[in-house]
C-alpha cells in the first residue's frame, strides 16, 4: 500500500497567501497615497505661480512659498519610504522654484491665519 499526500499540499501558491495579498494591498495604497501627495505638489505650485502672476502681497506670498514648501516635503519623504531616492526629476517635472526647495524642512515663516486648514488645534506657531 503506497501513501500519498494530499493534492492540496503539492499545488501551495506563495502569490495567493494571505501575506502576499495584504503587501499587494499595502502597495496599492502606497501608490494612492504618493499620488495623492503628487497632486497636492501640483496644487501647491500652482497656487504660487498663480499668486505670483497677481502680485500678491509679501506675506501672503511667503504663506503660498511655506505651503508649497511643505506639500514638496511631504512628498519627498513620502518617495524615499517608498525606496524612491532621486528627486532631480521630480524637480523638473513638478517645476518646483529653487525658493521652495530652500525652505524644505524648515519650520514656516508666518503663522496661517485662524480657522484655516493648516491650523491644528490651535497650535502657537
Amino acid at each position: 500500500m503506497t501513501v500519498r499526500p494530499p493534492g492540496n499540499f503539492g499545488s501551495f501558491d506563495p502569490t495567493r497567501s494571505g501575506l502576499a495579498v495584504l503587501e499587494y494591498e499595502l502597495m496599492e495604497e502606497r501608490a494612492s497615497a504618493l499620488g495623492r501627495h503628487g497632486q497636492a505638489v501640483e496644487k501647491a505650485i500652482a497656487a504660487l505661480n498663480k499668486g505670483e502672476r497677481e502680485g500678491l502681497g509679501t506675506e501672503e506670498h511667503e504663506r503660498l512659498i511655506d505651503t508649497a514648501a511643505e506639500a514638496v516635503w511631504g512628498f519627498f519623504v513620502h518617495r524615499e519610504t517608498c525606496g524612491l531616492h532621486n528627486s532631480e526629476e521630480i524637480i523638473r517635472e513638478y517645476g518646483i522654484p529653487g525658493k521652495v526647495l530652500a525652505r524644505l524642512g524648515a519650520k514656516p515663516r508666518h503663522a496661517e491665519p485662524a480657522g484655516s486648514t493648516a491650523d491644528f488645534g490651535g497650535s502657537k506657531r
